[in-house]
């Protein structure tokens, strides 16, 4: 089992910046693959990034250029870097853990990008 505990969202202005982070309870971050998931009200939850534990990432379409997904092993800690914002990336973001057959979630961040 794991704790998945994210932090750094916000509001943002259209064209800004913010970087979330999501620590985890324990050292997966170099086993399993970590994502970052978004929900938009009234929207299914969908995959934001993703990076495996080889290091391999891939990122949606929509977020391809702006986001950065990373990761610091030692510090048990996945980093979504977000640039370029736009009003449409406006949704609360997961973090998420895949464990063999089983999703972690964290609780979400709220990120707002707003004039």
């Amino acid at each position: 089992q794991v704790q998945l505990v994210e932090s750094g969202g916000g509001l943002a202005q259209p064209g800004g910046s913010l970087r979330l982070s999501c620590v985890a309870s324990r050292n997966i971050l170099s086993i399993y693959p970590m994502g970052w998931y978004r929900q938009a009200p009234g929207n299914q939850r969908e995959l934001v990034a993703r990076i495996h534990s080889g290091g391999r990432t891939n990122y949606a379409d929509s977020v391809k250029g702006r986001f950065t997904i990373s990761r610091d092993n030692a510090k048990n800690t996945v980093y979504l870097q977000m640039n370029s914002l736009k009003p449409e990336d406006t949704a609360v973001y997961y973090c998420n853990a895949q464990i063999q057959i089983r999703d972690y979630w964290g609780q979400g961040t709220q990120v707002t990008v707003s004039s």
